[in-house]
């Protein structure tokens, strides 16, 4: 069985951290992703970008971008996607093609630093 876990946690206390408190967290969260990496139960893993620099795609028809993440509260985190895009306008585009599809879905697109084993963490 599979299951997501998904961190919350207050976005400016983390953004408050040092460069040094950062690398330490990081460090320590690494050697769990590591263990579980090592007894195979570790899927994809990411560290998602600043809220600031999230887009909402919702609305009618092409949909509408918003800046933000502005999820209603009605609406609940059924699945995610993690695309390669050389820019915000290009994973805009890829959630355009998902809406068409499924075009009552909202899909906030956020940058995200992705943890892959033995490779160091990019991007924060």
């Amino acid at each position: 069985m599979f299951y997501a876990i998904l961190a919350y946690h207050v976005e400016d206390a983390i953004k408050a951290l040092t460069p040094q408190q950062d690398a330490a967290l990081m460090t320590e969260l690494l050697k769990i992703h590591d263990g579980l990496y090592a007894d195979g139960s570790l899927g994809p893993s990411a560290r998602l970008g600043a809220t600031q620099q999230a887009f909402t795609l919702r609305g009618p028809g092409e949909g509408t971008v918003i800046d933000g993440p502005f999820a209603e509260t009605k609406e609940q985190l059924l699945g995610l996607y993690v695309v390669d895009c050389a820019t915000s306008d290009d994973a805009i585009a890829i959630a355009r093609a998902l809406r068409r599809v499924n075009p009552t879905a909202v899909y906030e697109i956020r940058p995200i630093a992705l943890y892959l084993p033995g490779v160091p963490l990019q991007g924060k």
